[in-house]
């Protein structure tokens, strides 16, 4: 599967919604649920359709801006292409 590009949307697949409650919001799925936490949940939180990966990297560098920016763009990219692999987000 290919990397997400900057122009890329990232969001929920079909099928998959939020679930639980604020404290422990999980991912649910068809074949399953996923518990996020920490950075995969803050970035799941902004796969909206509306933000572009690149978007999305911007405010992540905000937030995290001692982190490398070409480790946190790595990061989220090849986490963003596990979730499509498992037909949990598209873009």
């Amino acid at each position: 599967m290919p990397a997400p590009s900057d122009t890329s949307t990232p969001r929920l697949a079909t099928g998959c919604r939020w679930g639980g409650t604020e404290q422990d919001r999980v991912i649910l799925y068809p074949e399953g649920a996923i518990k996020l936490q920490g950075t995969g949940r803050q970035v799941l939180e902004r796969c909206d359709g509306t933000r572009t990966f690149g978007e999305i990297i911007q405010e992540l560098q905000k937030e995290f801006g001692k982190t490398d920016p070409e480790k946190i763009r790595g990061d989220i990219s090849v986490f963003l292409e596990q979730l499509q692999r498992r037909r949990i987000v598209d873009y």
